[in-house]
């Protein structure tokens, strides 16, 4: 039975229309993301089947394009639907981040969270800020394994002289899921400091983020 044939009360799309998206469930709010089903499958039915293949909601939203497509029913265009649905939650975040002020460590680590969520690749971002310590910029400067040869400091430098930046908070993520730095890590961050110490530009801190784990190196006095 398809869900057009339920009753009205009890269909997804009517029940987040009426009371919000918050009362559904995963199985449920992913039905209203695939919009249909499958050949003999409902849409519900199709999403019960992601989240048991995966096995949770968080090894779903990080599969890769390959994965994704070994489910009957999912292919290419859903893939790049759910990747832009992701994305865009990420960038709202981050527009709220960038009229506010990152003056507390909780406000940093909540945006870094955002940032880093389902992401698969390891990645250095560094936050421009002005002197007021609002956000100018964030950008995903370097990819890839990361160690004191791959992250170039004079390129950090001259991306935060173009940005009139005052400071910055350095960040990358450790997708194993430890965020316990590295001697590779704390080599690089204090070579950081020196590089833009030398054009008066500050650098606040560095964080290692790992799912909901976030190191700070200026907490652990480490900076």
């Amino acid at each position: 039975m398809g869900i057009c044939d339920w009753p009205e009360q009890e269909r997804p799309r009517e029940r987040l229309l009426r009371a919000g998206a918050g009362v559904l469930s995963d199985v449920e709010l992913l039905a209203i993301f695939l919009r249909v089903g499958v050949a003999g499958k409902s849409a519900v039915a199709l999403a019960r089947d992601m989240l048991g293949h995966f096995g949770s909601l968080q090894r779903l939203l990080h599969a890769d394009s390959r994965e994704f497509g070994q489910l009957h029913g999912l292919g290419p265009a859903k893939y790049a639907q759910l990747q832009a649905a992701i994305e865009l939650a990420r960038r709202a975040v981050a527009e709220q981040f960038e009229r506010e002020a990152l003056c507390s460590p909780s406000a940093v680590r909540h945006y870094l969270r955002n940032q880093f969520a389902l992401q698969a690749h390891e990645s250095f971002v560094v936050l421009f800020l002005d002197v007021k310590n609002r956000l100018i910029n964030s950008e995903e400067m370097f990819r890839g394994t990361l160690t004191h040869t791959s992250v170039y400091p004079r390129e950090v430098v001259k991306a935060a002289l173009r940005r009139n930046a005052a400071a910055v908070i350095l960040a990358h993520n450790h997708p194993s899921g430890v965020a316990d730095p590295s001697e590779a890590d704390l080599r690089l961050t204090t070579a950081l400091v020196q590089a833009l110490g030398l054009v008066d530009i500050r650098v606040l801190d560095h964080f290692v983020v790992a799912g909901s784990q976030v190191h700070s190196f200026a907490e652990s006095g480490q900076l």
